[in-house]
């Protein structure tokens, strides 16, 4: 890969002071967690300034236009700043994830009675300090190539979203005591491949193969392949759906739609968590594929 131009995007340092009545481990951890991070970010730089790259380094939260102009892109945080990074990225530019503060298993055995001693997972991210000037090596020189991940599009009476959903998104009411009701069916092209179901539920999912191994697997859903192009459905605690139930849960494949007719007067669609989100109502037609460009990923071992 020609690497002429990269951005560093950051996880910023936790600056909010805990509780006064916090335990004191669990201040000491938290302090921990910040220079971790705080050294991470720093050897990451420094491993850049040894490289004939030309890179700047960004923290997310002063990110918010489209990230072009660049050749590669390295987050250094875990998961959530990737996911950020991947809302502004198109499908030309490749994205490697650094873990700047993996778990520790044996720190988790040793205060697991305590409070959780999690870490940063890290799922999507093929570096951590440990190896990421290997990393950055092979990529340079070829050795590694991007994958291409599947994301989800999303369109509201027919204008496409601008935001692309890499692991899942959430169609709900706004307060989430309150019941969704909608109607969906799937699609291809045309054709319906599916009868209608009229939902009465607390909302409906719907998961990339990436996305599979969160939210959706732990609601009941199924790990898929990493490279799959189909998307994952599920209705969140329906009410009784009668002749339709056997359409509570399922695949949306590569070349289908699933299209839905929200019927309450307030409507959120939820972007990989909470930060995203766009509102709709009434009447409104949201349709769900994965039509969205790809996402180019240098992926762990793990997984390849």
């Amino acid at each position: 890969m020609i690497l002429k131009r990269l951005l560093l995007l950051l996880k910023p340092l936790s600056v909010s002071s805990p509780p006064s009545h916090i335990n004191p481990q669990i201040l000491q951890f938290l302090e921990n967690r910040r220079k971790v991070h705080h050294d991470a970010i720093n050897f990451c730089q420094a491993i850049l300034q040894k490289k004939s790259i030309e890179w700047k380094a960004v923290h997310r939260n002063n990110l918010s236009q489209p990230i072009n102009d660049v050749d590669l892109v390295v987050t250094v945080g875990g998961d959530g700043t990737l996911l950020q990074a991947s809302h502004l990225m198109d499908d030309k530019i490749p994205v490697l994830g650094v873990n700047s503060d993996p778990t520790q298993i044996d720190e988790v055995e040793e205060f697991g009675s305590e409070f959780d001693a999690h870490r940063s997972t890290g799922h999507l991210c093929a570096a951590t300090v440990e190896n990421f000037e290997q990393v950055l090596d092979s990529i340079l020189e070829g050795q590694i190539v991007p994958s291409e991940l599947t994301r989800i599009m999303m369109s509201v009476n027919g204008l496409d979203l601008s935001t692309y959903a890499l692991n899942d998104i959430l169609i709900a009411h706004p307060c989430p005591a309150s019941v969704s009701r909608f109607s969906f069916r799937i699609k291809e092209g045309d054709q319906p491949c599916s009868p209608l179901v009229n939902c009465r539920s607390s909302g409906l999912r719907v998961s990339t193969a990436t996305g599979s191994t969160a939210a959706m697997q732990s609601a009941g859903g199924f790990p898929m392949p990493i490279l799959s192009q189909d998307l994952q459905y599920m209705l969140r605690e329906p009410i009784s759906l009668g002749a339709t139930s056997n359409y509570m849960h399922g695949l949306i494949k590569r070349n289908q739609t699933i299209v839905a007719t929200w019927t309450c007067r307030k409507g959120v669609i939820y972007i990989d968590g909470s930060h995203v989100n766009y509102t709709f109502k009434d009447g409104d037609i949201i349709a769900i594929s994965s039509k969205a460009p790809v996402l180019k990923v240098l992926l762990p071992h793990k997984f390849l």
